[in-house]
């Protein structure tokens, strides 16, 4: 049990670095340019599950606040997360547990992950919106127009490629017996 730990710590992490280097990914599509974060936080969820893929979060967000530019742009420090997109990383850490519990939860689907992908990305948008309403003293359609609108196609894109994706690896993963149906390594795999 100690050792199966360790190695969903260690993919934990390897999902934070991920989401790092995802971060840092810019596509420049009109309107706005984006980042493949949301690919990384669905993917941790879908394939770590809702504890292990929360923690990759958390520990990516906190890696990000102790000041290692992980963030989008290269940016990190505390003062980051309560800026104008810092909801954003808040989201991701509910959206992975939320994703996560939902996958954990009978057979893996197509149709189960694109549910538990689309409850993701409304946490991730309820967080960033909210605090990005607050922060610069806009009303919820502004906060809309600037904060979720310009991303709904890129994040659907996102959304399907994470969810082919998720359920490709996580299928494998399973029928190898690298990864148990609840999300956790079992004991045939040996790190």
């Amino acid at each position: 049990m100690r050792n199966e730990n360790l190695k969903m710590m260690i993919l934990a992490a390897l999902f934070a670095a991920i989401t790092a280097i995802c971060a840092q990914i810019t596509l420049n599509i009109p309107p706005v340019p984006f980042t493949l974060q949301t690919l990384a936080v669905t993917l941790a969820a879908m394939i770590l599950g809702s504890r292990y893929g929360s923690i990759s979060m958390i520990v990516y967000v906190l890696i990000g606040a102790f000041g290692a530019p992980v963030f989008a742009g290269f940016k990190g420090g505390f003062q980051y997360l309560f800026d104008k997109t810092g909801g954003y990383l808040f989201g991701f850490i509910l959206a992975a547990f939320v994703i996560g519990f939902i996958m954990e939860r009978g057979p893996v689907t197509l149709a189960k992950a694109i549910f538990a992908n689309v409850i993701g990305l409304l946490i991730i948008y309820a967080a960033g919106v909210t605090q990005l309403k607050i922060v610069l003293a806009v009303d919820w359609i502004q906060a809309l127009q600037f904060g979720m609108l310009p991303f709904l196609i890129p994040d659907a894109i996102k959304l399907v490629t994470a969810t082919i994706l998720g359920v490709m690896i996580r299928k494998r993963l399973v029928s190898a017996g690298l990864l148990a149906t609840h999300g956790s390594l079992t004991k045939k795999y040996q790190m």
